[in-house]
C-alpha cells in the first residue's frame, strides 16, 4: 500500500477541494425545500465515484431520498466490501450560533468548518478518496461496492425497503461504516456497538383556541404546564425511566464487563470542562461512560407552543408539543419501547386535556462481534496506522439502519470511524480536524489490504 499512501500526499490539497464542493451543497434531509439538494448531492458523488474508478455509479430512487449505488468488481471470485455512508445532514439551526456560514466549509486551527465536515460527508468522503488512491495505483484488493442515501438522519425509512429490493445487487462479505467516532486520535478506538433508537412526538391539546391567560389562568389547564410536568416525571431524581416496563429487556452487565468498558480513558473534569458544565447527571449507580455507552436513556429534543416572538403576550396557548427520544441497549425493542412510551404517556395526562402519540422512527441496537476477521482487519489496519492498538467502545450513538442491514442482508457491519468528540456533529459549528480526515484516508486502504489476507 506503500504506492497508495504516496498517492494520497501527492494529491491531499485536491481531495480537501472536492470535499468542499460536497459540503457546500445544503442536503438537509429534515426540511422539504431540500429535495432538490439531495438529488443535486447524489448526483455529484455518483459522478465522484466514477471519476476516483468505479466500474459504475447511479443514482437509484427510492420513495425518498434516492441512494447512491456504485462498484468496482477487480475479481468475481475475490471477498467484496460493502461500503455504506449517507450524504444527509442535520438542520443548522439555531443559525445564529455558528461562527462560519455552515455551507461554505473553511479550515481554520487545523479543522474543516462546516455542516457534513464530520457527520457524515468527511467520513464517506474519505472511502471515495481511498478508493481513489487503490485504483489509481493498482492496488485495490477486494470487489467495493458503495451504498450512499440520503435519510440517515431522519431514520433511513426507505434505505429497508431499498435493501430488501437489492438483495442481490449488495451482496458482500461486510459492510464498512465510517459513521462514529474514535476515543482520541492517541487513543484509537473501533466502536462495537451501538444503541438503538425510538424517536417519540407528543401533542397536549387543551382549550380549542389560545386563550387570555388572564380571564382563564387558573381555571383552564394549560397545555405547556401539562406538557412541561409529563415530560418531567419521565425520569426520575436518581435518573430512571420512568416508564413501566422500560428496563425489562435491558441486558445487565457482569461486574467484569463493567471493569473493563471502564478501563478506557477518560477524565471527568476534563468532559465537565470541554462542555462548561458544573457537574454530570444520570442514572445512579453508573459512570460517565456506562450512561452514554451501554446504558439507557431518555431525553427531551425539542418543546413547543404558545407566544415564544418578542415581546409579550398572555395566551394560555391550544396545544403544546415535544419531541422525545429514548436511546436503547441490547435487547431492547425500538417499537415495543415506542408501545410502551405511547400507553404510559396517556395513562399519566389528566382528562383536562387530550394527548396525541406517535413515533416518527427508530432503529435497533447493534453489536459487532471482536472475533470478527473484518474487525481484526481493521484493528490491524489502525494499529499500523495510528502505531497503537485500537480499544473496542461501545458508542452512545446510534445508526438504526445498521441492524437492518444485519436483518435483511445477513451482513454484519464494521464501524471504522474517524471523528472525534470535539467535532460537534449535530450542533453548530461543526468541524473534522485534517488530521483526522487523512488519517482516513491512509488507514483505510490498509484494512482492504488486511481484509483481503483473511481467510
Amino acid at each position: 500500500m506503500k504506492e497508495a499512501k504516496l498517492y494520497i500526499e501527492k494529491n491531499k490539497d485536491r481531495f480537501l477541494n472536492e470535499l468542499f464542493e460536497v459540503l457546500r451543497i445544503p442536503s438537509v434531509s429534515a426540511q422539504s425545500a431540500h429535495r432538490e439538494d439531495m438529488v443535486r448531492c447524489a448526483e455529484h458523488l455518483a459522478a465522484a465515484l466514477v471519476e476516483a474508478g468505479a466500474d459504475r455509479a447511479e443514482v437509484m430512487p427510492t420513495a425518498g431520498n434516492p441512494v447512491v449505488y456504485g462498484e468496482k468488481i477487480v475479481d468475481p471470485a475475490a471477498k467484496t466490501v460493502l461500503v455504506y455512508g449517507h450524504y444527509d445532514v442535520m438542520p443548522v439551526e439555531p443559525i445564529g450560533e455558528w461562527l462560519t456560514d455552515p455551507f461554505e466549509p473553511v479550515v481554520k486551527e487545523g479543522r474543516i468548518w462546516g455542516r457534513g465536515a464530520d457527520d457524515d460527508k468527511g467520513q464517506l468522503f474519505m472511502h471515495v478518496k481511498a478508493f481513489e488512491a487503490m485504483c489509481a495505483t493498482d492496488s485495490l484488493p477486494c470487489n467495493v461496492k458503495f451504498m450512499l442515501e440520503g435519510e440517515e438522519e431522519i431514520g433511513s425509512e426507505h434505505l429497508y425497503a431499498f435493501c430488501e429490493e437489492n438483495r442481490e445487487l449488495l451482496a458482500a462479505d461486510i459492510i464498512l461504516v465510517s459513521d462514529t467516532s474514535m476515543i482520541g486520535m492517541d487513543t484509537p478506538s473501533i466502536t462495537c456497538g451501538l444503541r438503538g433508537l425510538t424517536y417519540m412526538e407528543v401533542v397536549v391539546t387543551g382549550p380549542n383556541k389560545d386563550l387570555h391567560s388572564g380571564l382563564f389562568g387558573g381555571a383552564v389547564a394549560n397545555p405547556a404546564n401539562v406538557l412541561a410536568r409529563l415530560l418531567a416525571s419521565l425520569v426520575d431524581e436518581r435518573g430512571r425511566i420512568t416508564i413501566p416496563g422500560f428496563y425489562d429487556d435491558v441486558r445487565e452487565l457482569t461486574p467484569a464487563e463493567r471493569e473493563a468498558f471502564n478501563r478506557a480513558p477518560f477524565s471527568l473534569e476534563e468532559y465537565k470542562q470541554a462542555l462548561e458544565i458544573g457537574d454530570v447527571e444520570g442514572e445512579a449507580g453508573y459512570t460517565t461512560m456506562e450512561r452514554t455507552g451501554v446504558r439507557p436513556s431518555l431525553d427531551i429534543n425539542g418543546i413547543w407552543g404558545g407566544y415564544i416572538g418578542e415581546g409579550t403576550k398572555t395566551v394560555i396557548p391550544s396545544t403544546a408539543s415535544a419531541k422525545v427520544s429514548m436511546r436503547l441497549v441490547p435487547d431492547q425493542d425500538w417499537k415495543r419501547i415506542a408501545e410502551l412510551f405511547e400507553a404510559h404517556f396517556k395513562a399519566i395526562a389528566p382528562a383536562s386535556v387530550k394527548v396525541e402519540v406517535r413515533a416518527l422512527h427508530g432503529g435497533m441496537p447493534y453489536v459487532s462481534p471482536t472475533d470478527l476477521p473484518a474487525y481484526r482487519a481493521a484493528e490491524r489496519a489502525i494499529e499500523e496506522s495510528f502505531g497503537r492498538k485500537p480499544l473496542p467502545f461501545y458508542s452512545g450513538g446510534s445508526i438504526p439502519v445498521v441492524s437492518g442491514f444485519e436483518s435483511i442482508l445477513g451482513l454484519k457491519s464494521i464501524l471504522m470511524g474517524f471523528g472525534l468528540a470535539e467535532d460537534a456533529i449535530h450542533s453548530p459549528n461543526e468541524s473534522f480536524g485534517l488530521d483526522q480526515f487523512y488519517k482516513g484516508i491512509e488507514t483505510l486502504p490498509l484494512f482492504y489490504k488486511y481484509f483481503a489476507e483473511t481467510e
